[in-house]
Parts: C-alpha cells; structure tokens; sequence
C-alpha cells in the first residue's frame, strides 16, 4: 500500500488529512513561526539553523526574509547566492527546485499544490502537486505568482505581479496574466 506521502510527491491524488502529513505540516509552522521571529544581525546563527532543518537543500548564502511561509520545507531546494525577499509563500506538496543566483521579490507565490477540476472529486477533499523549478540567474519581481507544474528556465525575468502558467525559455522577459514572453534578452558571455 503506497502512502499518502508518497502519493502526494509522485503528484498523485493524496489525502492531505493523513497523520504524517499533519505532523510534517505542523513541525514546518513551528520552524517557520521561530524563524519569522528571529531579528537579523543578532540571530543569523540561529536563522541558518532554523533554514537547514526546514529546508530540503540550501546552497550558500541563502537569505529568505520573514514572514516566510511553505506547506513542508523539505520540498524546497535553493542554489547558492539565493535571497527571497518579505513575505513569499512557498506551497511545496511537490518539489521546488530554484537555481543559483536568483532573486525572489516581496510577496512572491511559488504554488506545487492543485486540486481536481471536477467538483465532486474536489468534495473528497483529494489533492495533488506538481513540481515547480526555476534555473539560475532568475529574477522573480513582487507579486509574481509561479502555477504547479511550471518550469522557468535561465537568466529570466518575471516581472511584478505576473501570473506564470506556463513554462518560460532561457534568457526573456515575462509579465502579465497570464505571463507572456515581452523580451528575449541577450545572452551573458
């Protein structure tokens, strides 16, 4: 019998009321709760320690400001050189990979989690994930919404308050809502 863990990160439909889900919810609100506590400067010990036992990876120099809020934490992994700025929202049911050197701005959702078209599968109370990854080099602007399932390639920009549905290419420009290409950008040497 496959558990519901299991279920909900191969992005099948999942019971989100499972005791083990539960538990690992609640122990990602109290790492969360003490960690959008801590003050800067005076407790970044304390901040690294609290981001490494959340966290699924981080790379180095990771920075997130609080108020910081995910599902499980474990399904995130940040590159290095990574600052997410105040009150981003994480919903990582799947997995969330971001690169190295991105930047996520103020306010920013990055949702895995979805649930059933059809009403009355929605009534069971089912859910499902799909994950999200963003490459290296991003820039995320305020606001921005990132949808299950998307991918964001390399050197992208999302511009603030963008609602991405679909996956972006390498090296442009997206805003809007939904989000659509405005710029290819050129290539770094």
């Amino acid at each position: 019998m496959t558990s519901e863990k299991a279920k909900m990160l191969a992005g099948e439909l999942y019971d989100p009321t499972a005791p083990e889900l539960e538990a690992e919810r609640k122990r990602a609100r109290e790492l969360t709760r003490e960690y959008n506590r801590t003050v800067p400067d005076e407790e970044d010990g304390r901040r690294r320690e609290l981001l490494e036992d959340l966290l699924g990876s981080r790379g180095e120099n990771c920075t997130i400001e609080p108020s910081f809020r995910c599902d499980y934490g474990s399904n995130i992994h940040v590159g290095e050189d990574f600052f997410a700025n105040f009150d981003c929202i994480f919903l990582d049911v799947c997995r969330i990979e971001i690169g190295r050197n991105c930047l996520i701005g103020p306010g920013v959702h990055i949702y895995t989690a979805t649930h059933p078209l059809e009403a009355d599968e929605r009534a069971e109370g089912l859910e499902y994930g799909e994950p999200v990854t963003i490459g290296d080099d991003v820039w995320i602007g305020g606001r921005a919404v990132i949808n299950p399932g998307v991918t964001i390639g390399d050197e992208v920009v999302v511009g603030s308050g963008a609602v991405v549905t679909e996956n972006v290419p390498d090296g442009v420009v997206v805003q809007g809502n939904p989000a659509t290409v405005v710029r290819e950008l050129e290539a770094a040497d």
